[in-house]
């Protein structure tokens, strides 16, 4: 997998917040040397956040994010700020940008705070430095401003480039080193094991294509010098029997978990993608708490089924036809189900009594984990479709068999 083809729930989100027309879309145009957002004079010309998959050298993978102004106005301006801040919550590294011409007001200090509270690394630039009057000290007041604040400030220019290089250097000082410390499954392995992974043909992934957190799987397993064994779950029993040796891990789609199941000797351990997902960019233990709400389910209760991406509805699609069906199956209860997708996840979630979540592979971990906590805030037990599926096919504790501390949660 190249730099380009990094999937944007693997990038370094970056984004920029700030007052109406400091800058922030210059500067993102600096920063990435492209002309990603529309730079004028006229207040607010950003409406949306503009997201853009790109590589940031020596960085790497990320993706930059342009929000509205968060000084917006009126009716619509406020649903621009709303917009603006829920990027707060997929946001790895944040940039303030300030008019270096005005003065650092409580409104900056606001947003500091807002980002602090998330415990968001964060960078203040001073933007527009080539307009600063020749009386305008901005190396003492940048100083000023870092001893009070507790952040770095950098002098920059999004029109000249005065500065550029040093923002990069700060954001590089500032993004946690510690990714390397989460895996999907390179931490259970050793080199030589074989993996064998059931890859039913998902009829919702692209043509010719594996879905993402198969192709991710996969990647990592090679990344561990252990050897992926790729078949279908018809096939599984031959595929077994043909293996020199036995396999450290049986992987599976959790929508054929049953045959699979049945078809992996009992001392060959189990595991699905999204059971591997929920413990990469989740909470698994809490997500297999969720779990057990299922059994206590009533007639008319509401279950919000979210997905992280967005793509064409197949007509057995796993979150709006098949887990429904096999729910009501399940409880036998008459339950109502609402759906929501890609980016879109509700504020308030008092009016549900679970929630099922999908693998996460769109989502960045923070992402992931504000979803998650949300949840729990609310009182709400959150449960990802893997975790689910298994619980209600009775066999939670054999595919959490790899993930002890999750296994006392099923028990």
């Amino acid at each position: 997998m190249s730099l380009q083809d990094t999937p944007r729930g693997e990038r370094v989100h970056i984004a920029l917040f700030g007052r109406r027309n400091a800058g922030k879309s210059s500067l993102i145009n600096a920063l990435t040397g492209q002309q990603i957002s529309i730079v004028s004079d006229v207040a607010g010309t950003t409406t949306d956040p503009v997201f853009k998959a790109m590589e940031l050298l020596p960085i790497g993978p990320v993706v930059m994010i342009d929000t509205p102004g968060l000084d917006d106005e009126g009716t619509l301006g406020l649903l621009r700020i709303e917009r603006a801040r829920a990027v707060l919550e997929k946001t790895d590294a944040a940039i303030i940008a300030a008019d270096s011409q005005n003065e650092i007001g409580d409104f900056e200090r606001e947003i500091l705070s807002q980002i602090k509270d998330r415990k968001i690394p964060a960078i203040l630039v001073l933007n527009k430095s080539d307009l600063a009057g020749p009386d305008t000290d901005l190396p003492a007041h940048s100083f000023a401003l870092q001893k009070e604040l507790h952040v770095p400030v950098v002098i920059a220019s999004g029109v000249t480039g005065e500065g550029i290089e040093d923002l990069k250097q700060a954001l590089i000082r500032i993004l946690p080193e510690d990714e390397d410390k989460f895996h999907l499954v390179g931490d259970l392995l050793s080199p030589s094991d074989i993996v064998v992974l059931v890859v039913p043909i998902d009829k919702a992934a692209p043509k010719g294509r594996l879905i993402l957190p198969q192709q991710q799987t996969i990647r990592d397993i090679l990344e561990a010098d252990a050897i992926a064994v790729i078949t279908k779950e018809y096939e599984l029993r031959d595929t077994l029997a043909s293996l020199g040796k036995k396999p450290r891990l049986v992987i599976t789609d959790s929508q054929v978990f049953a045959k699979v199941s049945a078809d992996t000797p009992k001392d060959i351990p189990l595991t699905s993608f999204s059971i591997l997902f929920a413990r990469y960019k989740g909470d698994l233990p809490v997500l297999v708490r969720g779990a057990k709400t299922i059994d206590t389910l009533k007639n008319g209760d509401k279950i919000l089924i979210a997905e992280g991406c967005t793509h064409h509805r197949q007509c057995d699609d796993i979150g709006t036809v098949k887990l429904p069906r096999w729910i009501r199956q399940y409880t036998g209860k008459d339950i109502e189900f609402v759906f929501t997708s890609g980016g879109t996840y509700p504020s308030d979630l008092t009016p549900y009594r679970m929630i099922v979540h999908c693998g996460s592979c769109m989502l960045n971990r923070r992402e992931m984990h504000y979803r998650i906590h949300s949840a729990e805030k609310a009182g709400i037990p959150i449960v990802n479709y893997g975790v689910l599926i298994a619980h209600m096919q009775g066999i939670l504790p054999r595919v959490l068999e790899p993930f002890p501390l999750a296994a006392m949660e099923a028990q």
